[in-house]
C-alpha cells in the first residue's frame, strides 16, 4: 500500500511504531523495520552514548529505514541531532515542536523531520518551519495527551496543512488504518499496540496487566507531572491522586536524584531542563521536578516490572487488545485486514 508516508520515508507499509520511552528500544524498532513499517527509537530515556550505541544496534539488526525520537527542549538536543546525522538515520521525530533552526539543520543533512502535534495550530507552525510530515495524536492516545478526539482533530489538521499527516490515538487494526486514510491521513502511528507484542521488552507480568485492562481501566491524570497523562488506573495512580503537596515534593526530589544518578546529568543541567519544561505551563516546583523525571516512574513498570511503584502509560486501545503477536504478525494482520476492508467497500 503506497501512500505519501511510505514514499517519504521509504517503508513498505503506512504504519509507524511510536517512540515510547523505555519501550521503543533496538529490538522493537528493528523488528518493526524488518516487518516493513517505520520503527522509532526512543532517546529521551537514553544518555547520548547510549543513543549512539542503540542506533548502531538497530543498524546491525536491519537495513530498513528507522527513526529516532528526540526531546526538542533537551539541553543536549543538538548533540543528539549530530548522532542522527552522523549515523545516517532516516527520520527524526519529536514529542514537542522542534525549533525552526533544528528542523533546518536536520533537513540540510537529508533527514526527514516528523514532529508530533496535538492541535491544528501546532501543525500549521511546524509546517511553516519546514517539517516534512506530522503525527497527529488525539485524546485517545497514551502518555501526554490532549482533550480532542482523533476523529475531530485529524480532519482539522489534514485540511490545514499540505503535508503527509499520520494519525495516532485509538489505532490498533486494519479497520482503523482504512478509516484514517479515508480522513486523508497517509498512515497511522501506534504505541500501545506495539508495546503489546512479543518483540517488546516490557516484562511479561506488566503486559498481562495491560491485556487484563478494560477500556474503563484507562484514565487521565495530571498528578504525575502537572500535564494530562493517559495511563492504566492502578493503586499507585490512585495514591498519586490522593497524595498531598508534601508527599508530592518528597517523591519529586527522590525521582530527581535517581534520574541524576542514572543519566549522569548535573543538578545545573537538570534545573535548566526543568525550567525549559516549565516555561509557558502553570506547574508547581514539585511538578516541574516530576516533569523532568517522569521517566523514572515509567521505568519502574516498563523495565523493572513493578507497576506498584510506577506508571503504565496507555492508550484507550489497551482495553480492546487481547494478544501478543510479533511485529511481523501484527503488521501482516493489519495490512491484510485493511485490504479486505477496501475490497468490501469497493
Amino acid at each position: 500500500m503506497e501512500t505519501a508516508l511510505t514514499k517519504l520515508v521509504g517503508v513498505r507499509h503506512p504504519i509507524v511504531q511510536t517512540g515510547m520511552g523505555w519501550v521503543a528500544g533496538p529490538r522493537l524498532v528493528s523488528a518493526t523495520a524488518n516487518a516493513g513499517a517505520l520503527g522509532i527509537l526512543a532517546s529521551a530515556t537514553m544518555t547520548v552514548d547510549q543513543l549512539r550505541s542503540a542506533v548502531r544496534e538497530v543498524k546491525s539488526r536491519t537495513d530498513e529505514p528507522f527513526g529516532v525520537n528526540l526531546r526538542a527542549d533537551a539541553g543536549d538536543a543538538r548533540e543528539r541531532v549530530r548522532i542522527i546525522v552522523d549515523e545516517g538515520v532516516r527520520v527524526a521525530s519529536f514529542a514537542l515542536a522542534p525549533s525552526k533552526e533544528l528542523i533546518a539543520e536536520l533537513k540540510d543533512a537529508g533527514v526527514v523531520v516528523i514532529p508530533s502535534i496535538g492541535a491544528r495550530r501546532h501543525a500549521e507552525k511546524v509546517a511553516a518551519w519546514g517539517a516534512d510530515a506530522v503525527i497527529v495524536q488525539g485524546g485517545e492516545g497514551g502518555g501526554h495527551t490532549g482533550e480532542v478526539a482523533t476523529t475531530v482533530l485529524l480532519p482539522q489538521v489534514v485540511d490545514a496543512v499540505d503535508l503527509p499527516v499520520v494519525a495516532a490515538g485509538g489505532f490498533f487494526d486494519g479497520r482503523g488504518l482504512v478509516a484514517a486514510l479515508a480522513y486523508g491521513a497517509a498512515g497511522v502511528a501506534m504505541g500501545t499496540r506495539f508495546l503489546l507484542t512479543s518483540d517488546s521488552t516490557v516484562p511479561d507480568a506488566v503486559k498481562a496487566r495491560y491485556l487484563a485492562a478494560s477500556v474503563k481501566d484507562v484514565t487521565v491524570t495530571t498528578r504525575v507531572d502537572g500535564l494530562p497523562h493517559r495511563m492504566l488506573r492502578t493503586d499507585f495512580v490512585a495514591a498519586l491522586e490522593k497524595s498531598g503537596r508534601t508527599a508530592s515534593l518528597a517523591r519529586a526530589v527522590r525521582h530527581a536524584a535517581a534520574f541524576r544518578k542514572m543519566s549522569g546529568l548535573g543538578w545545573r543541567e537538570m534545573i535548566r531542563d526543568g525550567l525549559t519544561m516549565r516555561h509557558g505551563k502553570q506547574l508547581t516546583w514539585s511538578q516541574t521536578l516530576l516533569a523532568a523525571n517522569t521517566p523514572m516512574m515509567l521505568k519502574s513498570a516498563m523495565v523493572d516490572g513493578s507497576p506498584e511503584t510506577g506508571i503504565m502509560a496507555s492508550g484507550q486501545v489497551a482495553g480492546v487488545i487481547e494478544n501478543l503477536p510479533s511485529c511481523e504478525e501484527l503488521i501482516t494482520e493489519v495490512m491484510t485486514e485493511a485490504a479486505a476492508v477496501v475490497r468490501r467497500l469497493s
